[in-house]
């Protein structure tokens, strides 16, 4: 079973690609990806590793939390599951007339 992980701390510079290569030098990866801004294209500073073992997740974590990568050291955490949010709507208040 594979097993995600968070990564945090990510320079605005990184990419997919650069994040799945450093996360090779330590297992096999299933999938990386840098999260950006819709509106903008531009990193969040985070993103997510899919490992595709357990032991290779912790390993992961073990071995390149704090590590630098594209000049940032960067937080491996293992990832929670997301959370639900309310679908209300959301956003705005102000007046309606």
């Amino acid at each position: 079973m594979a097993t995600k992980l968070f990564i945090g701390s990510l320079a605005w510079t990184t990419t997919d690609d650069s994040l799945r290569d450093f996360f090779a030098t330590v297992g096999t990866v299933s999938s990386a990806n840098v999260i950006v801004d819709r509106d903008t294209n531009r990193s969040k500073g985070f993103g997510f590793v899919e490992m595709s073992s357990d032991e290779e997740a912790k390993k992961a974590i073990d071995e390149l939390n704090g590590k630098e990568l594209d000049g940032r050291a960067i937080v491996v955490n293992e990832a929670r599951p997301r959370e639900e949010r309310p679908r209300d709507g959301g956003g705005g208040g102000g007046n309606r007339y």
